[in-house]
């Protein structure tokens, strides 16, 4: 028996699991929502989402409301008369007409209620959890509250950033989705525990910014914000190639302690850090030790 589905998501993340929908047999895709087309980059060049790109290649529909409450968009849902809606960080709340259509499950890649919201997967890494995971859940009207359907956990490697764990996320939300769809009917949906239950926010540039305070806090950084916005000093000095080397001897801030090949390693308030790489505002990136050279500067000096 296949099931109809209609889709709704927007990054990479929502596309994997479009795709694995796609190509499983007993999945029938009729329609997708996502995101507008919004402007990338410094030239502004518009760009699809990557959810719309796999769909219209594919031969689905494709909508892109700025809002699920805009006129048709509820009776174009409703005229596919579908098993499931599927939705994947899709970025919009479901307005409760929408909800009432069919039962709709989201795949968050959290273990809820722990961090509801926008930005779940860096909170983990920013917080040092031992282990994340995601869950499927029955959408209800408010944000990330529904009833949890399943759950995949995933025990987060000390090293681990942000690029390889929403990898390791996406594959299992994948794998979760197409297993919640077919044991549906015997699931006992598990009502979240309001008191355990944590929002994170959406992440800001300015999140990124760091003193030498504390090495073990300015190394979760690192891992969380891979990619962007990247770790970075006040006066907009880049930081990469980092390694936690402990978390508690005392320094001055930002001291450069030693040399150890290429890389430099660096004091802070509580902890030590390794940093392999700096790129000084407006410059090109560099090692710590060319980039200390360059400056003259020694065992005992700052590193700004």
């Amino acid at each position: 028996m296949g099931y109809k589905i209609v889709y709704m998501g927007t990054p990479h993340y929502a596309r994997e699991i479009l795709q694995t929908l796609i190509d499983a047999d007993d999945m029938d895709l009729s329609l997708v929502l996502t995101q507008p087309d919004r402007p990338v980059g410094r030239k502004k060049i518009l760009t699809p989402p990557p959810v719309k790109v796999l769909a219209q290649e594919q031969g689905i529909e494709v909508l892109q409301p700025s809002r699920l409450s805009e006129e048709g968009i509820e009776e174009a849902i409703q005229n596919q008369n579908p098993d499931f809606i599927i939705v994947a960080a899709f970025g919009q709340i479901l307005p409760q007409a929408i909800l009432d259509i069919a039962p709709c499950i989201n795949l968050h890649a959290s273990l809820l209620p722990q961090y509801r919201g926008a930005s779940p997967v860096q909170q983990s890494l920013l917080n040092g959890d031992e282990k994340t995971g995601v869950t499927s859940m029955l959408m209800e009207a408010g944000l990330d509250t529904g009833p949890m359907l399943g759950k995949i956990e995933f025990i987060i490697p000390k090293e681990m950033r942000l690029f390889a764990l929403m990898e390791q996320l996406t594959r299992d939300a994948c794998m979760l989705t197409l297993s919640t769809v077919r044991n549906f009917e015997k699931i006992t949906p598990e009502v979240q525990d309001e008191s355990k239950a944590t929002l994170c926010k959406k992440i800001k540039k300015s999140d990124g910014e760091i003193g030498f305070e504390n090495a073990g806090i300015i190394y979760n950084k690192y891992r969380a914000f891979e990619g962007w916005p990247g770790i970075f000093a006040a006066n907009g000095t880049k930081f990469d190639a980092l390694t936690l080397v402990d978390s508690n001897t005392v320094h001055h801030a930002g001291e450069i302690c030693s040399f150890e090949d290429e890389s430099v390693i660096v004091g802070c308030t509580k902890g030590t850090l390794k940093i392999g790489i700096l790129q000084p505002a407006s410059k090109k990136a560099m090692t710590a030790k060319a980039y200390c050279v360059g400056r003259g500067k020694n065992v005992g000096d700052p590193i700004l």
